[in-house]
């Protein structure tokens, strides 16, 4: 599996500058071959990590279960 690490600030402001979500981002890497991303913060330290899938298909679950995550976590702060 191949490791590609991503410092997160850059990525998610360049995300909105070119006004991209970071799934369509994501579907573009598809290859057929699994890949681990890793997001890192300004020092180099890890926040978090994701398996991106072979296929689209599953791309599109693990954004559907990311949506309904981030729902529940939001709906647990109000």
């Amino acid at each position: 599996m191949k490791t590609i690490q991503i410092k997160a600030t850059p990525f998610f402001d360049l995300l909105k500058l070119k006004d991209e979500s970071m799934w369509d981002l994501f579907a573009q890497m598809i290859d057929g071959e699994e890949k681990e991303l890793i997001f890192l913060d300004e020092e180099e330290k890890v926040l978090f990590n994701y398996i991106l899938p072979v296929s689209i298909e599953k791309l599109k679950g693990d954004q559907a279960l990311f949506a309904q995550q981030y729902a529940d976590k939001i709906s647990q702060i109000k």
